[in-house]
């Protein structure tokens, strides 16, 4: 018998009417919470993932760093326990709610002992040929998105690193392979993994950048010739950040098979396969035109997010990158914490959280182009402060 029926509807987590005591409601919600955290010890599976869910829909709809930071330890041992002992599905709802527990911290020490923990069981699940593809994926990025969380343990970022290096590099072809590339069963948890691996180079040291392009640079562009559509468009969309990288190191950076990439991206951009679905063909031109203008014009088509009063323009593909990963594991709850999360307004630079009436805003409006210039320079200085910071830690660990 099931214990969850009183507390799993999503529903349950949006917005009251006015008239409702908010007081009570909190009290409500808070009771609630503390139903799916005790049912997460249930027997049964099918209720220990139905409050794993519970959790996370609430984590993605509300702002609760008060009410989770007095119960973290009891919330980790939760999720480290169904990620060792559950299946498939309830692994990789665990695996959800730890990105969004460290979300809600933020990179202080709380997030820290959360990744501590879990670190090593996500590692052990993400190299375990045996376990799911499903939870080796929702691990994969799990790890990713707590150590880009977390950004003050050099040690621990190179160690994910390389752990996510050891499963996408599993998809580029060995040197007697000519032919395209055949995707296989693996190849989603390559796509994750790539892309896990992708955010953390954002937050890498530059010298570490500058390994990290001479290791990749010559390989990835292979994997542009794979029949799934989905990992061509991660190829391409990391390559754009490689190189959007390597040129913040070096304005007269130089890559020797630039004319044969270029090539293959236009080739792609261009892509009028009859094999291919039309929404793949259509996917894969939008993005790759995106990519060919970063690689051979160094441009980058400017998107702009609008939540509540405000908007950020999303102008680089580091910054593109992030956004993206946030919006995967927050979901529709993305606006809601780009307006209320501190965590997430330090990484896009946005400042305190506004809490201005309508009235306010209207006399302080600034013209677009104004908040685009102000937007794009605070993050670039944001992601070059971050890396001199990482760069004054790697030297000292270099002369010990």
């Amino acid at each position: 018998m099931s214990h969850c029926s009183g507390f799993s509807d999503p529903a349950s987590f949006t917005e009251e009417g006015p008239e409702v005591d908010e007081e009570a409601t909190q009290e409500d919600f808070e009771y609630k919470l503390k139903g799916f955290i005790d049912l997460t010890l249930d027997k049964s599976a099918k209720t220990r993932q139905a409050a794993l869910e519970g959790l996370k829909n609430a984590l993605t709809s509300k702002i609760l760093y008060e009410f989770i930071l007095e119960r973290r330890m009891t919330l980790t041992d939760s999720i480290e326990r169904c990620i060792k002992k559950g299946k498939s599905d309830e692994q990789s709802a665990a695996a959800g709610l730890a990105c969004l527990l460290c979300v809600q911290l933020g990179s202080g020490i709380e997030s820290e002992e959360v990744l501590k923990t879990l670190g090593p069981v996500l590692k052990k699940i993400i190299c375990d040929g045996t376990a799911s593809i499903q939870a080796r994926q929702a691990c994969a990025t799990c790890l990713g998105v707590c150590c880009f969380i977390v950004t003050d343990d050099i040690t621990e970022l190179y160690s994910t690193m390389e752990c996510l290096e050891n499963i996408f590099t599993k998809s580029y072809p060995r040197e007697r392979e000519t032919n395209g590339i055949s995707s296989t069963h693996n190849t989603v948890l390559h796509i994750r993994a790539l892309l896990a691996w992708t955010l953390l180079l954002t937050i890498c040291p530059m010298s570490e950048v500058k390994k990290k392009l001479e290791m990749h640079l010559p390989k990835l562009p292979n994997l542009l010739s794979c029949d799934d559509v989905n990992m061509r468009i991660a190829v391409g969309e990391t390559l754009a950040l490689l190189f959007e990288l390597a040129r913040e190191t070096d304005t007269d950076f130089f890559y020797e098979d630039m004319e044969l990439l270029t090539q293959k991206l236009r080739a792609l951009a261009t892509d009028g396969n009859k094999h291919r679905a039309k929404v793949d063909k259509r996917k894969q031109r939008s993005v790759f035109r995106d990519v060919l203008r970063a690689v051979e014009e160094r441009d980058f088509p400017t998107e702009t997010v609008k939540f509540g009063p405000e908007r950020m323009y999303i102008d680089c593909w580091v910054k593109k990158q992030t956004y993206d990963t946030f919006k995967e594991i927050l979901g529709s709850g993305m606006q809601y914490h780009l307006q209320s999360n501190e965590f997430l307004r330090n990484v896009f630079e946005l400042g305190p959280p506004v809490m201005l009436d309508a009235a306010t805003l209207k006399t302080m409006k600034i013209s677009r182009f104004e908040r685009h210039l102000y937007n794009s320079a605070a993050f670039k200085a944001r992601t070059k402060a971050r890396s001199k910071c990482r760069d004054k830690r790697t030297d000292v660990g270099e002369f010990f």
